[in-house]
């Protein structure tokens, strides 16, 4: 069985993050959501992966992830010249899948749980695709799936104004090589894509076999800033203590990471909360659920359910850091009087510079 990663997209609904960078590449937990779908597909058996990248951030892509070693894998990168739709990526990737069963593996979600039961069921043959489905409160918003009473889907809308039920499909798809003949088939949608909505219905009325599950534990398409903020916390509540960085007259509760390199002095963690390398926090407070990258600067400051990604700065801040994400390279400077009877939000692209 292959595996498809796609990791194109333009991720509009996170600038300014992404005008400098990947969407799939913005970290959680100190570590490229992408990279959490590589080692969920790894895990489960699934080492030869083909990779969607656009052309504008393809090369990022291909740098981070190399020559996949470092997970015992190995990446195919294919170009797809336009956001076109899930099922033009497919078709994209055609020459690469040949005619293997494979998963679709959306970059930017995120899934607790794993894949490995969903990729044995498949290898047995017992559907011609097995599609995620969970619960939302608005189902509008995505594709979605009507399911008999023996779980199979018997239905799918993307998008629908009047939904046929409230249980959304989720990032990750296993297909069997009959879908490629169906893809041809296809025509645009009023939205101009190819829908993976419709090929999966293109299945079904062929009389084949399109098996669902409900997600077990959480998942979490990583597509806004509330997004990311959101994944970071449900990351960070699976946190163990490790402190291996230097920490010098301060206060540690609950389930604090401190990554060799990095340093703490005289100031109060709250976890869960992840330093990395050759951070350094120094007279501030750090609240629960925080990501510091790697050599981020957090004095005489505030900061809480946030994410600082590698080389931002924060000093001096007159009200608390909080629901925020600074992009690398980012400074936010102040003049603090040590009282902060406020909090801040801020979501700032890379290299921004912000005074107060």
């Amino acid at each position: 069985m292959k595996g498809l990663i796609l990791s194109g997209g333009k991720g509009t609904r996170l600038r300014p993050l992404t005008f400098t960078r990947a969407k799939q590449l913005i970290p959680i937990a100190n570590k490229p959501n992408l990279f959490y779908v590589v080692e969920d597909l790894v895990s489960a058996g699934v080492t030869d992966i083909g990779v969607i990248v656009s052309p504008e951030t393809g090369d990022e892509i291909r740098a981070a992830l190399s020559d996949g070693s470092r997970w015992g894998a190995k990446f195919t990168f294919l170009t797809q010249d336009a956001p076109r739709g899930l099922a033009h990526a497919v078709k994209t990737a055609r020459a690469f899948l040949g005619d293997e069963p494979f998963v679709m593996y959306l970059g930017d979600n995120l899934l607790s749980g794993g894949i490995a039961p969903l990729v044995e069921e498949h290898r047995q043959g017992k559907a011609d695709c097995i599609v995620l489905l969970t619960p939302v409160p608005n189902p509008q918003q995505f594709g979605v799936a009507a399911v008999d009473d023996a779980g199979r889907v018997v239905r799918l809308v993307e998008k629908p104004a009047d939904p046929p039920s409230n249980l959304a499909l989720v990032g990750v798809y296993l297909f069997s090589p009959a879908v490629h003949d169906v893809i041809e088939t296809l025509q645009p949608s009023a939205r101009g894509e190819y829908e993976i909505t419709d090929a999966i219905q293109g299945l079904i009325d062929r009389g084949l076999r399109v098996a669902a599950h409900q997600v077990r534990g959480w998942w979490k398409d990583t597509g806004k800033p509330e997004d990311l903020l959101e994944a970071n916390h449900l990351v960070l509540s699976q946190l163990r203590t490790d402190v291996r960085g230097t920490v010098e007259g301060s206060d540690l509760a609950g389930a604090v990471v401190v990554e060799p390199g990095a340093r703490v002095a005289n100031s109060r963690i709250r976890g869960p909360a992840h330093i990395a390398a050759g951070a350094v926090v120094r007279d501030s407070y750090i609240g629960p659920y925080t990501s510091i990258g790697r050599d981020v600067q957090v004095l005489h400051s505030e900061v809480e359910y946030s994410i600082l990604l590698d080389g931002s700065e924060v000093r001096d801040l007159p009200y608390r850091l909080d629901a925020s994400v600074l992009g690398a390279g980012v400074k936010v400077a102040g003049r603090s009087d040590g009282q902060r009877k406020h909090t801040l939000q801020l979501v700032l692209g890379d290299r921004s510079l912000v005074t107060l």
